[in-house]
């Protein structure tokens, strides 16, 4: 009991406690009470010594961090090293001052830069700061002196580079002839819209050069990100400017001509939207005071002269779209893909393999079967491929120690390239009731499109296959109900839609396909079919059909007799309303096939089907 006393009385508990201890008569109670409070002191004492070592162990490794640090700097000027960080200082605010700021951007910059010297160079933020500057410092700020242009020379160059498309290099000239009139004028914002492999690119490249400007390109395929236009703010690590400014400073020139590569590929997704961004962009009334997120300061893209790429313009927000003026280029003839090969494809090919022109020739009637037989394209990026196989295969030859020049012909191609790949269409079309051929639009170029129909017996059911859209289904629909309720006038007889299931099948069901400019071509497959008459194999035809058997406007009408063309279509029906888009079809084309306007769908029954001997009598069931 006394032991228990004792050591009750020394431990720092309080009053109530020890009275407790006190009021304890049993001994072995007493002594358990007393074991309980000093295991707690216990425990109190250890986790306070374990606490100040902790702190003394961080205050410890502070002092060494400090020491080490003093005895780095004490080094540095030992060897002399001490004046870099001055020298790294005068240095940067030397190039500062040759930059061309607006002043603005560059009070920003000495204050960027009087951080930098207050910091030690092993500071995280050192890098940043720094990094920061050397991006000020090296955006072209300036305006470089401008050479006048010449209108002759970028004629010449145009068509040097590229061969046809008349009507856009006339909208390029004029346009380059407004800057020469008005050089502080704002710069219009292009776009060319048309298919893969029509030279859109390219024609950026040649406007650089009859400018006299640097040429780069933004490609904004896949970008989804509002920070790859705008950049992320300096709080990130690993931040950077925005692909704009990214390229203004790999131009080095702040009057550059960029190309803004796919914008129809733009995506959507959940750090922002890059279409917004580019609105600030090209505007010209916005973009010279374009405000970068990671450089914090405006910069003028009023002097940079855009030129946008798209294959369709369905894909670009129309905001965005009402910035740009749009330049279509549409598909090459067989033609004009024969002059482009021979100009500049074969030429290209034969440096890229190695070859010299003594060595190998290719005849022009293998390339033009190569065109018809082995691609089937709007533009002649396949083409290329194709003669770049064929002339590798010359190359094998001259490697292996061939003499004499090589000359690929027409027949030799099945050895070189194998079969064809494109059978002729005009072998499927077959003269039978019910084949109609269509003309359709594709981001790629225009297409032949064929409608098969027949009918089997049933209870008067329509049957779509094929793929087809909603707007094409409805195109078939309104072109049965039209066949109906005109019936009696194209020699059908009314109990005939009772007692059978119509069918309409557009092959290559794989494929989906849309649009209401079919119906004329449904349409005639039903009639066809129903009156038992053949449409001419050598006839194609598009248009929009209305309930009152009106032929109605569709697009895309150069690229449709373009590809009839290349189909071997030797005539084309075409709505009434679209003779404003004839003079848009090349010379060669209009010249070769003949036209049919179609006012309504009369028209079209009078110049598509054949006749036939029991035409006036009514068709029975």
């Amino acid at each position: 009991a006394q032991l228990a006393d004792l050591a009750a009385a020394y431990m720092d508990i309080g009053p109530e406690e020890k009275q407790e201890i006190l009021e304890t008569i049993d001994i072995s109670s007493r002594m358990q009470k007393v074991s309980a409070l000093l295991a707690q002191r216990i425990e109190v004492l250890r986790l306070s010594q374990e606490i100040g070592r902790q702190t003394k162990a961080a205050i410890d490794e502070r002092q060494r961090e400090v020491l080490l640090r003093e005895q780095l700097a004490t080094i540095r000027r030992q060897l002399g090293e001490g004046e870099d960080g001055k020298a790294e200082i005068a240095e940067l605010a030397d190039a500062i001052s040759k930059a061309g700021m607006p002043k603005e951007v560059e009070d920003q910059a000495r204050k960027e830069l009087r951080r930098l010297e207050r910091m030690p160079e092993t500071s995280a933020e050192h890098g940043m700061v720094r990094s920061y500057l050397d991006w000020l410092i090296e955006l072209p700020w300036s305006l470089p002196t401008e050479e006048p242009i010449d209108i002759a020379a970028a004629r010449r160059i145009l068509d040097e580079d590229h061969y046809g498309l008349n009507k856009i290099k006339q909208r390029i000239i004029e346009y380059l002839a407004v800057r020469k009139l008005a050089p502080q004028g704002k710069a219009p914002i292009l776009c060319l819209v048309g298919p893969p492999g029509v030279g859109k690119t390219s024609l950026g490249q040649s406007v650089a050069r009859a400018m006299q400007r640097k040429f780069v390109r933004v490609s904004l395929g896949g970008v989804h990100d509002e920070a790859e236009i705008r950049g992320h703010r300096r709080t990130y690590i690993g931040a950077l400017p925005g692909n704009i400014i990214q390229a203004i400073r790999k131009a080095g020139s702040r009057n550059c001509v960029m190309m803004l590569d796919e914008i129809d590929k733009l995506g959507i997704g959940v750090h922002g939207d890059p279409n917004a961004a580019l609105l600030e962009v090209l505007d010209p009334e916005q973009n010279s005071t374009f405000r970068d997120n990671y450089l914090a300061v405006a910069f003028d893209l009023s002097r940079v002269l855009f030129i946008a790429t798209a294959n369709v313009m369905d894909n670009i927000p129309g905001p965005l779209r009402d910035r740009m003026e749009v330049i279509a280029l549409s598909g090459y003839t067989a033609n004009e893909k024969l002059q482009i090969a021979r100009r500049y494809l074969v030429p290209r090919q034969l440096e890229a393999n190695g070859l010299r022109q003594r060595q190998v020739e290719i005849a022009d009637t293998a390339v033009r079967d190569i065109i018809q037989n082995y691609t089937r394209e709007a533009g002649v990026r396949n083409l290329e491929r194709e003669i770049g196989k064929a002339l590798r295969h010359a190359a094998v030859r001259i490697a292996e120690g061939h003499s004499g020049a090589i000359r690929i012909a027409e027949q030799d191609l099945t050895d070189i390239l194998g079969p064809a790949q494109f059978e002729s269409d005009v072998a499927m079309r077959t003269s039978v009731p019910g084949v109609a051929t269509g003309l359709a639009w594709t981001p790629v170029g225009g297409d032949i499109l064929f409608i098969e129909a027949t009918r089997t017996p049933g209870s008067g059911k329509l049957i779509l296959t094929g793929q087809l859209g909603e707007v094409m289904r409805e195109s078939a629909q309104a072109a049965l109900s039209v066949v109906k309720n005109r019936a009696l006038d194209f020699g059908i007889a009314a109990d005939r839609f009772e007692k059978s299931d119509i069918h309409v099948h557009v092959p290559a069901g794989a494929i989906p396909k849309d649009g209401p400019s079919a119906g004329v071509a449904m349409f005639m497959a039903l009639v066809s079919l129903m009156t038992e008459r053949t449409i001419g194999n050598d006839l194609a035809m598009t248009g929009e059909i209305s309930l009152r058997g009106l032929v109605l406007p569709v697009g895309g009408i150069k690229e449709k007799v373009v590809a009839a063309a290349r189909a071997g279509i030797s005539r084309v029906m075409l709505p009434a309303r679209n003779r404003k888009d004839f003079g848009d079809i090349p010379d060669e084309v209009r010249h070769n096939m003949s036209f049919v306007w179609l006012e309504t769908v009369d028209d079209a029954i009078t110049a598509a089907l054949e006749p036939n001997a029991g035409a006036s009598r009514l068709a029975s069931a």
